[in-house]
């Protein structure tokens, strides 16, 4: 077998990667309190989607790529396929966004979380294996059953938790809790699922189809931080609950002053007026 290295840059890539988990479960939280608030379907609707991206493209894909930075195996180059490795960002944010879907729209309740819960996290777990079989080296890969099962109930444990915050979480300093929490979990998730590959290497060609890894990074770089960007900016911009019961309130007055106006003017309106006869004055 050969020899497999999962932190060739030290611990460079997973504090990364850890920080992007962290970051994107903190946006998809905020997301998804926003989302708990709003007041149409529409809204609804729109901050899930956001939601779906913090989590699925940001705390879990971006994560999985970035660790994947530190992932070699002596005796031979490793390239990507672009489709497959394009094809697993789509599934962790699809998977996710109808994980908070199911939890998210209705009443939440226990049902609806470990139903959440397990498909999300096969789903994420599917969707690591997946960028892992977009690999391409001059070796046949072999998982462990056992690891492989163990990274795929962590997936599950970990998706129904992160549900359950999606659902119960609004104060700032429970998020971020929160969040450090499931920036464990996912990166505990990828590096058991790692673990659990070995490579035994095959005659070596002249060349491995595909990208390298480092040919990757500024595009998805660029994509991650487009992404980042769009979502503080939305989370910026869009009023917190705060706001709205402030502006309610604020409507509310209006509304009385303006009631108060009109009550008045009709009272002046209605005021009989002093009346002299015709005639003038008789003395």
């Amino acid at each position: 077998m050969a020899d497999v290295h999962h932190f060739t840059h030290g611990l460079i890539t997973p504090g990364v990667a850890y920080a992007l988990s962290i970051l994107g479960s903190t946006l998809g939280l905020i997301c998804t309190a926003r989302m708990r608030t709003a007041t149409t379907g529409k809204q609804r609707f729109w901050w899930l989607v956001l939601a779906a991206w913090a989590l699925g493209g940001t705390a879990i894909w971006a994560m999985h790529f970035m660790a994947m930075l530190g992932f070699s195996v002596m005796g031979t180059q490793i390239r990507y396929d672009i489709p497959r490795t394009a094809l697993s960002a789509v599934v962790a944010i699809v998977v996710v966004g109808i994980g908070l879907f199911i939890v998210g729209f209705g009443r939440p309740n226990i049902g609806r979380i470990v139903v959440g819960g397990i498909f999300t996290g096969v789903g994420v777990a599917g969707m690591h294996y997946l960028g892992m079989f977009a690999m391409r080296l001059d070796g046949v890969v072999s998982y462990d059953t056992g690891l492989v099962a163990a990274s795929v109930i962590i997936a599950v444990v970990a998706a129904s938790v992160a549900l359950w915050f999606t659902v119960v979480l609004t104060r700032p300093l429970a998020i971020a809790g929160a969040a450090l929490v499931m920036g464990v979990a996912v990166c505990g998730m990828h590096y058991t699922g790692m673990a659990a590959m070995s490579v035994r290497l095959t005659e070596p060609t002249l060349s491995v189809g595909g990208a390298s890894a480092v040919n990757l990074l500024v595009p998805i770089g660029v994509l991650v931080l487009l992404v980042i960007g769009g979502l503080v900016f939305a989370i910026g911009a869009a009023p917190t609950a705060e706001d709205l019961a402030a502006r309610e309130y604020l409507d509310k007055v209006q509304a009385a002053r303006e009631q108060a106006a009109i009550g008045a003017q009709r009272a002046t309106v209605r005021r009989p007026t002093a009346f002299t006869p015709r005639g003038g004055n008789n003395n």
